[in-house]
């Protein structure tokens, strides 16, 4: 019985533990998660991500969090999406492992992004499938005839707002 009741007290102490980090990992109001959870105690705005940015050159990367509004989600499978910065640029963010997808209605909301930050030319062939991904026309398409170095954010884990 003794052997029982300390077994069951250890195992209540472990599960205190779990149900503390738990507490820990909570969504802000309004915001739903895909991806892995994190910690939102050093979230930067799309001005500061506009900053750092500009400090990245090709083959930096910046493990980092931030938030900001959406611009467009690929329209096939939320594979991808692209993200405004304050300036008028676009981040283009993919997620880390294919391993989950965005909402392919959230554009306009707020997302608040984790993982890695960085700068890398997109060949001509991979605008145009991301292009394709977003519905834009034939002509559009075929419009796009020069590698573009482009700020990019490979996410492992995204909250959006609600």
């Amino acid at each position: 019985m003794k052997k029982t009741l300390i077994f069951l007290l250890f195992m209540l102490f472990l599960n205190a533990g779990d149900l503390l980090h738990a507490q820990d990992q909570k969504l802000p109001a309004g915001y739903s998660g895909v991806g892995e959870k994190f910690e939102l105690e050093h979230v930067f705005t799309a001005v500061n991500m506009q900053e750092k940015y500009n400090d990245l050159k090709p083959g930096d990367t910046l493990n980092i969090s931030f938030k900001a509004d959406v611009a467009s989600v690929c329209k096939n499978k939320g594979c991808w999406m692209r993200v405004d910065l304050q300036d008028g640029r676009e981040v283009m963010v993919k997620f880390k492992d294919y391993a989950f997808f965005v909402p392919k209605d959230i554009e306009e909301k707020e997302v608040i992004l984790n993982g890695k930050a960085f700068v890398e030319e997109v060949s001509v062939e991979e605008q145009r499938h991301y292009a394709e991904d977003a519905g834009k026309t034939i002509k559009e398409v075929e419009a796009i005839v020069e590698p573009e170095i482009t700020l990019s954010f490979l996410a492992d884990g995204v909250l959006i707002e609600e």
